[in-house]
């Protein structure tokens, strides 16, 4: 097989307008299963990195997905159930758990999760995981702690959403679907009120489980048909106009307040009839020239004919000059307290760097801490005489020397050559060496020579919890994941034994 290197692990920026004292700047780097940072903490901006979660992992953070920790709308008769969870760090994450017929190609939903797992953006609730285990298909994505736009439109209790709101609401949502289109994914599937979510500090975020289809033929299988658009009645497929189409209903559910039929508010739009279609709890609250435009923006998206409504950049340049009350953050408007994302907290065995990213099969992490141990492990594993130092020995530190420039630039297929030449001579033992062969074949689909470096590397120093760690990869990738986890308790206890003072982990 060739040689793998992970597509995510190459950093995007991506575009900021220009920031107005209501926003929270959130921007992140790109990543995929793995990060630049040594650990699986939020990245710059918040967002953690993008992983693949264990199953146990997540039965414990949703207490084996408890009925109680259920936050879709639907609750337990959602086809698809959401559940809020809390890992080990005390970071609280939303999980989408799909029934078995949803996905019944792992690789594609592995695929398809990568692919919008790529994406960080201050206006999504970005994905930060997956799940894949046997007929398990799970998706994990930052938690909103504030309640969904259907629920603050719809369900409130003590007070309604103000002009002021509403018209961030509907900038900071276009801005995400503007956002996805520019990065090639324009598709949003069954965009509704309840996918637009408020985060710690109010800001309202777009879900990111609505870039996720079905299938690869693009067709949705969840899109609400009483607010449909036309074509996709008649093809059954998504389109960028489609997701336009949707829009255009939530506009109406922001200026309303409540569910109207697309084809009933454009009768009264078109008689001019907008100031019967507000919210009449905003009476005397907002400026008719603004609800002009808006109503005039979302007749345009709710167009028959496809090819006449406006792109997500013209959405986006019709409501920016409308927004007011800069200064006034979003949980201030909302009526609500700012909720803080708990902080870790020191836990009586604490989760080690390297133990947190082997335990998400964070394999850039895992290469950033072996390339920043070097080889301070290796002490005392060789004694060398003045008469051992030959021209092979400088030969061999050589080819040593040239793996270690490929295993930092990731050229993992050179590593692997310059390694074993290292290896092969046998002058020098080496339990680094081994490991960083041990995740270059990882990196290259070589699991069964990845664990025999690994083992390799534990005949040479007994106790080197790396060399477990390593173990406990390679396992996870055979699909041995009870010897897998067994291998990373095991990697974990002898870490802890000794962080205050042997030779190194």
């Amino acid at each position: 097989m060739g040689c793998f290197q992970s597509t995510f692990s190459k950093a995007h920026s991506f575009h900021e307008k220009d920031h107005r004292p209501g926003q929270n700047r959130h921007i992140t780097s790109s990543n995929g299963k793995g990060s630049a940072t040594a650990t699986s903490a939020p990245s710059e901006g918040g967002a953690a990195i993008f992983s693949e979660f264990l199953l146990a992992d997540l039965k414990a953070a949703t207490n084996n997905f408890s009925s109680e920790f259920i936050v879709s709308e639907s609750g337990e008769k959602a086809p698809n159930v959401v559940y809020k969870g809390r890992l080990q760090n005390l970071r609280w994450i939303a999980v989408k758990k799909f029934t078995r017929t949803a996905w019944p190609d792992p690789k594609q939903f592995a695929e398809e999760a990568k692919g919008v797992g790529k994406f960080r953006h201050k206006r999504l609730a970005n994905l930060i995981g997956y799940c894949c285990d046997g007929d398990e298909r799970l998706l994990v994505a930052e938690f909103m702690p504030n309640d969904t736009l259907a629920k603050h439109l719809f369900h409130w209790e003590n007070q309604t959403l103000e002009w002021a709101m509403r018209l961030r609401v509907a900038l900071y949502i276009a801005e995400a679907l503007d956002y996805c289109s520019g990065e090639g994914r324009p598709l949003y599937h069954d965009l509704n009120a309840y996918r637009v979510l408020f985060d710690e500090g109010g800001d309202p975020r777009l879900s990111c489980f609505g870039l996720m289809k079905n299938s690869r033929d693009g067709k949705s299988y969840s899109t609400n048909l009483a607010y449909t658009p036309p074509e996709y009645l008649r093809t059954g497929r998504v389109t960028p106009e489609s997701v336009v189409f949707s829009f255009g209903t939530v506009l109406l559910d922001l200026l309303s307040g409540k569910h109207i039929p697309p084809s009933h508010a454009l009768d009264m739009i078109r008689g001019k009839n907008i100031l019967m279609l507000m919210d009449s709890h905003l009476e005397g609250n907002f400026k008719s020239d603004e609800a002009t435009v808006v109503f005039d923006l979302a007749s345009r998206c709710l167009q028959y004919e496809p090819r006449e409504r406006p792109n997500t950049q013209d959405i986006v340049a019709t409501l920016d000059p409308l927004q007011c009350k800069l200064e006034v953050l979003s949980y201030v408007m909302l009526g609500i307290p700012k909720q803080e994302e708990a902080p870790p907290i020191p836990q009586q065995h604490p989760m080690s760097a390297m133990r947190d990213a082997c335990s998400r099969m964070d394999l850039t992490a895992i290469h950033q801490i072996l390339v920043t141990a070097h080889y301070k492990d290796d002490e005392g594993t060789n004694e060398l005489s003045f008469q051992e130092w030959t021209q092979q020995m400088r030969d061999m530190l050589e080819a040593r020397k040239r793996g270690d420039f490929a295993f930092r630039d990731k050229d993992f297929k050179t590593a692997i050559d310059c390694y074993s030449q290292f290896i092969d001579v046998g002058t020098m033992v080496s339990p680094t060496v081994y490991a960083r062969r041990s995740l270059c074949y990882i990196m290259c689909d070589q699991a069964d020579a990845a664990l025999r470096d690994a083992m390799q590397a534990q005949c040479v120093y007994a106790d080197w919890s790396t060399a477990f760690y390593m173990q406990a990869v390679a396992l996870f990738k055979l699909d041995m994941h009870k010897d897998a986890a067994d291998m990373l308790n095991e990697a974990s206890s002898l870490e802890e034994k000794r962080q205050k003072g042997g030779r190194g982990s």
